[in-house]
C-alpha cells in the first residue's frame, strides 16, 4: 500500500463536492415515481418522449423539436428522449414540429390537459439522397461517418462520438485516451494522467504519439507535420469538439497519408442555424479550473460561430522543492459562413475557421524508481522542476461547398496550421541520460541523489530547449457523382485530391544546473542549434477514387489512392546556428499505390454483415536512410453489426500482416531523439473487436433509461523473424516475440440510469499488463506496464429549461497504478478526482 497524504487543498475540494451531492441526486423529488396512470406530476404541463427511425426503432438524437407559435423548444438527447416543460398551465391544442437533418419533418397536434404530463414516442422516416439539405450532403463528403445512423454506408469498421457521448463521462481535464477507451480496437497509452500528448494507435499498429494514424480536424489534417514529422505533440481540445469519428478498415483509404491502421476525425461545433448559446463552468482539486463558452446565429444567407475553452489545474504530482505539476491550456474559434439559399437545388456556400490555442504544462519524461513509486506514486523528483512545455498553435481553414444540382456537389478546402513549441526539460546527470539513470538506478545511485535534490556541482544537468517550429499547409478537393441506377445497382462515386506540404525545424540547445536545496540554479546557456539544427519537409500529392455500388441488401466498395511524397531534410550542424554555411541535404521520394474494396450484406433490416481488405501504408518521414524501407501491410476485416431500436451489437475480426514495420528513435521512447528510424521485418497481428449498446428499460419495465455499454478488444501481435536492433523497445527480437506496448485485452464499459431531468453514469476502463520491450513469456517488473482498472462515477440534473448542474469523481477507488515507463521511469495515472459544474444553456 503506498503512502498518500492528502494536501488541505484536496480536502477542501472534496468537502464542497460531498456537499453537492444531496442537491444533485439525493432529494427525495428526484426519485419520486409519478403518481396515477395519467403520468400526472404536480401542477407542471409537459411533454416527455421519444424519438425513433421508423422501420428500425433506433432512437433519434439531434432532433429539433419546437412549439409552433412560441419560443419553446428542445433537442432529443442521446436515447431520443425529450421534455418540453416551458408550457402554459392552460396550454389548451397546441402542435408540435419534429425536424432533423436525414429526415422528413414530422407535426404532432395535441390537446394537453393542465398539470398532466403527456408521453410521445414519434417516428420519423428517411429522406432519399437525392432530396436530402444540401449540408446533409456537405457532412457526407467532409466527415468520415456523417449522419452517425448511417456509419454503416460506407462500410468497414466506423464509430461515432457525438456530443452527448461526450458529456456522458464528465471527465475533469477532457483526456482523450479515456474517450477513445469507448471505441473497440483502438489501443491508447497515457503518459501523465492528462492526455495532453496522446499515444493513439489502432489494431496493433504503435501507439507512439499517434503517429501512426491519420489525425484530422473537420476532415483537414490535424498533425504539427502530417507528412514530415506526424507525432501528435499537438492535439486538439476535445473538450471544445461536438463529436469524434474513428475510421477502421478499406474505408479509410479516402482520408491518407496511413492507411495502416485507421483515422481519427474531430468535429468542432456547427454554425448553429438559429441563435444559441451555451455556458459550461466546472472546478475541483489541485486548483482545477475549465471553462466553456459559445454562441452563434444565423440569418437566412449568413451565420457566425464564436468559441472559447480553458482549462488549468495545479497538477496533482508533488514536486520535491515545490511548485506547480500542472498545466493551462486556452483555446480560441470563429467560424464565419455565407451561403446562398438551402431550399433551391443549386447551393453554394463559404466557410471560414480561425483557431487559436496557447498551452503551458509543467510536463516532464522524469518518472520514479520502483521503489519510490511504491512509496509515493505521485512524487516528482527535484531534477525535473524547471521542465516545461510552452506552446502556440493557430489554424485557418476556407471551405467552400457546391451543389450545382441534386446529383452533384464539390467541396473544396484551402488549409494552413502553424504549430510553435518548446519543451525544456532535463535530459542528463553528469553526461548520463535519464533514461539510462531510470534504467538502472543501483548503477547510477549517486545520479539519482542528485535527480532526488542532493546538491551537485555546476553544470551537473543538463537541460534541453526541445525548440521547434511546425508549418502544414494545403488545398483538397471532393468531388461527388450520384449518376443514378443502372440497372438494380446504384451508384455513388468519389473523386479526391490533395496538394499539401508541411516541415518542421529544429532549433535546439542545452542550458547547464546544479542542485541546491531542491532546486535548480542555471550556470551555464547553451547556444542554439548545438542539439539539434535542422529542418525536416515534405511535398505529396495524393488523389483517390472511390465508388460505392448499391442494390437492394449488397453493397460493393471499391477505391484506390495514390500517394507520392517527396521528403528533405537538411541539416546545419551543431556549430552554424545562424545558418549561413554549407549544409548536408539527404532527399528521397516515395510513391504508393493503395487498393483496398469493402463489402456489405444486409442480412435484415437490423442486421448487416460486412468485410473488407486494402493496402496499409506508412510512409517513412524525411529521417529515412537508403535502408529504411516504408511500412507496408495487407490489412482484412470481417464483422457483423446489429442495430434494432434500444439494442445496437457489433462484433469484428481482423488481421494485418505487415511486410516491413518502422520504429523511430525519440525522446520518448527513451532514444536520443534524433529520429533515425529502425526496419522491424515482418509483424502478425490479429484479433477480435466487440461493442454493445443496450437500454435496458423495456426489460426491466421502467420509465427511466437504464443504458449499458460495452467495448472489448482483444489484440496479439508478433515478429515473424529474429534481428537485432538498435531500437530500444525492439533489442535482441526472436521470432515469435511480442510487440512492446500493446496490451492483449482492453475493454471499457458504462452503465447508466437517465431521464429528461437527470442522470447518473457509472464509467470503467480495463486494460491489461504490456511489455515495454519485445519478448514473450512473463513480464520482468521493470518492463511492464501493470494492468489497471479504473471506475468513475457521474451525476447531473436539470434545473428548468436551460440550466444543468453536474457532480464526478474520476478513478473512483483512487487506483495507483504506471501508465508508463518509458523514456525515463515510472509515471503515475490520474488519482481519485473530485470536480463540479453548472453549464446553462439556450
Amino acid at each position: 500500500m503506498q503512502a498518500h497524504v492528502i494536501s488541505p487543498r484536496r480536502r477542501l475540494a472534496r468537502a464542497a463536492f460531498l456537499s453537492l451531492i444531496p442537491l444533485l441526486l439525493g432529494t427525495s423529488e428526484l426519485w419520486a415515481t409519478r403518481s396515477g396512470s395519467d403520468g400526472s406530476m404536480g401542477d407542471a404541463t409537459r411533454v416527455v418522449g421519444v424519438v425513433v427511425a421508423a422501420g428500425s426503432g433506433v432512437p433519434l438524437p439531434g432532433v429539433l423539436i419546437e412549439v409552433e407559435g412560441s419560443a419553446t423548444q428542445t433537442t432529443s438527447g442521446a436515447r431520443g428522449r425529450f421534455e418540453l416543460s416551458d408550457l402554459p398551465a392552460n396550454v389548451g391544442e397546441l402542435t408540435i414540429r419534429f425536424t432533423r437533418m436525414g429526415f422528413a419533418p414530422h407535426r404532432e397536434t395535441l390537446a394537453l390537459a393542465s398539470g398532466l404530463t403527456t408521453r410521445l414516442e414519434i417516428e420519423l422516416r428517411e429522406q432519399e439522397a437525392i432530396a436530402l439539405d444540401p449540408i446533409a450532403i456537405l457532412l457526407e463528403r467532409t466527415r468520415m461517418v456523417g449522419d452517425p445512423l448511417t456509419a454503416t454506408s460506407r462500410g468497414g469498421s466506423a464509430f461515432h462520438l457525438g456530443r452527448e457521448d461526450l458529456a456522458t463521462r464528465r471527465l475533469a481535464f477532457d483526456n482523450v485516451h479515456d474517450v477513445l477507451r469507448q471505441v473497440p480496437g483502438v489501443n491508447v497509452q497515457d503518459e501523465e494522467g492528462y492526455g495532453l500528448r496522446p499515444h493513439i494507435g489502432m489494431r496493433g499498429a504503435g501507439a507512439e504519439r499517434s503517429s501512426n494514424v491519420t489525425l484530422m480536424e473537420d476532415g483537414v489534417l490535424i498533425a504539427p507535420a502530417p507528412y514530415a514529422a506526424p507525432a501528435a505533440y499537438y492535439f486538439p481540445s476535445v473538450g471544445r469538439m461536438d463529436g469524434i469519428e474513428v475510421r477502421k478498415g478499406a474505408s479509410q483509404i479516402r482520408y491518407g497519408p496511413r492507411t495502416l491502421a485507421g483515422a481519427v476525425n474531430l468535429i468542432t461545433a456547427p454554425i448553429p442555424d438559429r441563435q444559441d448559446w451555451e455556458l459550461d463552468l466546472s472546478g475541483g482539486e489541485d486548483g482545477m479550473f475549465r471553462g466553456h463558452a459559445r454562441v452563434g446565429d444565423s440569418s437566412p444567407h449568413f451565420g457566425w460561430l464564436l468559441e472559447g475553452y480553458s482549462v488549468r489545474t495545479d497538477g496533482f504530482k508533488e514536486l520535491q522543492g515545490g511548485g506547480d505539476t500542472g498545466f493551462d491550456t486556452r483555446d480560441l474559434m470563429g467560424k464565419f459562413r455565407v451561403n446562398s439559399d438551402r431550399s433551391k437545388d443549386h447551393y453554394q456556400e463559404l466557410e471560414l475557421k480561425l483557431g487559436y490555442t496557447d498551452h503551458v504544462s509543467d510536463e516532464t519524461y522524469l518518472g520514479l524508481t520502483e521503489s519510490d513509486f511504491h512509496e509515493n506514486g505521485v512524487l516528482r523528483y527535484a531534477g525535473s522542476g524547471e521542465d516545461v512545455m510552452d506552446a502556440e498553435h493557430r489554424q485557418l481553414q476556407l471551405r467552400y461547398f457546391l451543389r450545382p444540382g441534386q446529383r452533384t456537389e464539390l467541396v473544396v478546402t484551402a488549409y494552413r496550421n502553424e504549430f510553435a513549441r518548446n519543451w525544456y526539460k532535463l535530459q542528463s546527470v553528469r553526461g548520463v541520460s535519464i533514461g539510462a539513470i531510470m534504467g538502472d538506478p543501483a548503477s547510477h545511485a549517486p545520479l539519482l541523489e542528485i535527480l532526488r535534490g542532493e546538491e551537485s556541482e555546476p553544470d551537473a544537468l543538463h537541460l534541453r530547449a526541445n525548440n521547434r517550429e511546425y508549418v502544414s499547409e494545403g488545398i483538397q478537393a471532393v468531388f461527388g457523382w450520384r449518376p443514378g441506377s443502372f440497372g438494380p445497382v446504384s451508384h455513388n462515386l468519389e473523386l479526391g485530391l490533395r496538394l499539401h506540404r508541411d516541415d518542421e525545424d529544429r532549433l535546439q540547445w542545452e542550458d547547464g544546473y546544479r542542485m541546491n536545496e531542491e532546486r535548480l540554479v542555471r550556470t551555464s546557456t547553451g547556444t542554439p542549434g548545438s542539439q539539434g539544427n535542422r529542418l525536416s519537409a515534405a511535398r505529396a500529392l495524393a488523389v483517390y477514387a472511390q465508388n460505392e455500388l448499391r442494390t437492394d441488401r449488397w453493397s460493393l466498395i471499391p477505391g484506390v489512392r495514390f500517394e507520392t511524397i517527396e521528403l528533405a531534410r537538411t541539416d546545419w550542424g551543431s556549430e552554424d546556428g545562424a545558418r549561413i554555411g554549407e549544409s548536408a541535404v539527404r532527399e528521397s521520394t516515395v510513391s504508393s499505390l493503395i487498393p483496398g474494396v469493402g463489402i456489405s450484406f444486409d442480412w435484415s433490416p437490423w442486421t448487416q454483415l460486412f468485410g473488407g481488405v486494402h493496402r496499409g501504408f506508412g510512409p517513412p518521414g524525411p529521417g529515412a536512410t537508403e535502408e529504411t524501407r516504408v511500412e507496408e501491410s495487407v490489412n482484412y476485416e470481417a464483422g457483423f453489426r446489429v442495430r434494432r431500436r434500444s439494442v445496437g451489437a457489433n462484433l469484428t475480426g481482423f488481421v494485418s500482416d505487415y511486410s516491413n514495420i518502422l520504429g523511430q528513435a525519440t525522446l520518448a521512447t527513451g532514444e536520443s531523439g534524433v529520429g533515425q528510424l529502425y526496419n522491424g521485418g515482418a509483424v502478425h497481428v490479429a484479433g477480435v473487436e466487440a461493442a454493445v449498446d443496450v437500454d435496458l428499460s423495456r426489460a426491466l419495465g421502467v420509465e427511466v433509461a437504464v443504458p449499458v455499454r460495452a467495448a472489448y478488444t482483444f489484440t496479439r501481435g508478433v515478429f515473424r523473424s529474429s534481428f537485432e536492433s538498435e531500437y530500444g523497445p525492439w533489442g535482441t527480437v526472436t521470432r515469435g516475440d511480442r510487440l512492446p506496448y500493446l496490451p492483449e485485452h482492453t475493454a471499457s464499459g458504462s452503465l447508466g440510469v437517465e431521464d429528461v431531468g437527470w442522470g447518473v453514469t457509472a464509467t470503467w476502463n480495463a486494460a491489461g499488463a504490456m511489455r515495454t520491450r519485445a519478448g514473450v513469456g512473463p513480464i520482468p517488473e521493470a518492463a511492464r506496464v501493470d494492468r489497471a482498472l479504473v471506475f468513475n462515477l457521474s451525476g447531473e440534473r436539470n434545473f428548468g429549461a436551460h440550466a444543468t448542474a453536474y457532480v464526478s469523481v474520476q478513478n473512483l477507488t483512487d487506483e495507483r497504478y504506471v501508465v508508463s515507463r518509458r523514456p525515463a521511469g515510472a509515471r503515475p495515472g490520474l488519482p481519485r478526482t473530485f470536480f463540479t459544474g453548472v453549464r446553462i444553456f439556450r
